[in-house]
This record gives C-alpha cells, sequence and structure tokens, in this order.
C-alpha cells in the first residue's frame, strides 16, 4: 500500500483511536484553532500531522515524553476544531500561521519539528525558512518533496487509490491545496540535527509506484548534509505503530543540541 493511501486510510479510522489529553481552543488571527500543549520543559517541541491527520496520531507519543520538555500539537485550519482560513493552503502559508500560534501561546524559538508524513514537508519548509528558530528537525517517514513527481505521480497510481484520493478531495478542498509545496525552492536546513525516520516494512514491496515511493524513502536524507538515518521496523503510520521510536528521536535530538 502506498503511503498516500495508507494515510487516507487511517485517517478515516482516527475517530475510534487513543485521543490527546489537554486539548483546548483558542482565538489565532480571529480563527477558532484547537491544540494540545503538556510538559513545562526547556525544549519546545512542535508536531505536525500528515495530509488527512489530526493531532490525535500523537496521542502514543506525546504522554511520553515526561515534563522535560514543552510538547505542542495542533489541528491545522479545517482539521477536527480547528475553523477553515481563507488563505492559500500551501506550505508557506502554513509555516507562517504555525509560527503565528507558536508566539499566540508564548513558546518562543528555538523549536524541535516533528513532522509525519506531509506534516514533514511542511515542516521541512519551515526549518529552511527560519533555521535560527529551529534546533532540530525530525522527520517521520517524510513526504519528499518530489513524492508526486516521476513514477509516484497521481496518474501513475493505482484505480483503488485515486478512488480514496478523490474522495478526500471531495470531502475536503484542504487536502488538494496542500500538496502544493516549493520546499527544493529553499535553501537546505543544515549545521543542526536531523533524524530521518524511514518506515523499513514498505521497503519490501515492489511495484514501479513502490519503487518509486521507498526510491525517495532512501533519498529524503540526502537532502539535509549530516543527517542521521533511523529506520523503523514499521509501516507508514509510525507514531501509531511505533511511538517508542519518535521519543527516542526527540530525546536525540534533545541531547545533541
Amino acid at each position: 500500500m502506498s503511503r498516500l493511501a495508507y494515510i487516507l486510510l487511517l485517517a478515516m479510522l482516527m475517530s475510534g483511536c487513543e485521543s490527546l489529553p489537554n486539548k483546548a481552543t483558542a482565538q489565532i488571527d480571529n480563527r477558532r484553532v484547537e491544540y494540545a500543549l503538556s510538559g513545562n520543559g526547556g525544549k519546545t517541541v512542535v508536531f505536525e500531522n500528515g495530509l488527512g491527520g489530526t493531532m490525535d496520531w500523537w496521542a502514543k507519543v506525546l504522554p511520553e515524553l515526561g515534563g522535560n520538555v514543552t510538547a505542542f500539537a495542533y489541528n491545522r485550519p479545517g482539521y477536527g476544531n480547528s475553523e477553515p482560513a481563507s488563505t492559500p493552503r500551501d506550505g508557506q502559508h502554513i509555516a507562517e500561521e504555525l509560527r503565528l500560534l507558536l508566539r499566540a501561546k508564548h513558546l518562543p524559538p528555538p523549536y524541535i519539528l516533528v513532522g509525519h508524513s506531509l506534516g514533514g514537508l511542511y515542516m521541512q519548509l519551515f526549518a529552511r525558512l527560519h533555521p535560527d528558530e529551529v534546533s532540530a528537525l525530525i522527520l517521520v517517514d517524510s513526504t519528499h518533496p518530489e513524492q508526486l513527481k516521476g513514477n509516484g505521480a497521481y496518474e501513475n497510481r493505482p484505480l483503488w487509490v485515486r478512488m480514496l484520493f478523490q474522495l478526500a478531495m471531495v470531502t475536503s478542498d484542504v487536502t488538494k491545496q496542500e500538496l502544493r509545496n516549493a520546499v527544493l525552492a529553499s535553501p537546505t536546513f543544515a549545521g543542526k540535527p536531523v533524524l530521518v525516520l524511514g518506515a523499513l516494512q514498505p521497503l519490501e514491496q515492489t511495484s514501479p509506484l513502490a519503487d518509486d515511493s521507498n526510491a525517495k524513502r532512501r533519498d529524503l536524507v540526502r537532502l539535509y548534509p549530516g543527517a542521521k538515518q533511523i529506520w523503523v521496523d514499521s509501516g507508514h503510520g509510525i507514531p501509531l505503530d511505533m511511538p517508542d521510536s519518535v521519543v527516542a528521536a526527540i530525546g536525540d535530538a534533545s541531547e545533541r543540541h
């Protein structure tokens, strides 16, 4: 199963999964934003969800961080109880909205950024645009900036995957806009810890689409000089399947910077 199909299927089932504690909403820039804030440590760890996913994807991760860090997860506009935004849903707007939200909650930089799937793409852009505000970057089976190019293009995906994708497009135009990105147009993020968690189980799959996806999964670490590759015995849903690997990566990043 491709990572896109996996994320869409699991997103549809998330209503029956664990939920993050300490959920709250706030009015930020005249819009309601749902978030969860825990811990009171010196390091601030910021989580970004994947395509179609809510912050409950991190429900098994945040409770294990303890009070040594401040953990912040939220729902992007149009997800969960966060109101939609009138601004475009491209990566740059999403990154800037996140910065505004963090400041509104009095969480100053630098941040340890943690992004899963499409959320990893947004965190890559945040780190590239504002490197002085980031102490470490953790990518959890992140989308590659060129994920939908080559054999990974939409038209090359199986019919059932395209049908799932179209279902998401029908239910929310947010997801369609969110696939736009300009990560590679910005200077790379270097000189600080970058940990790339890759899903090991999909590497066993063979097909033109799987080969393309796995090649990009392996290539991601190349984009960040000095990055550390960590292979996790999991499918794409690492935060749910192997939350300890995410917790360990955060601990590693905290100690290294």
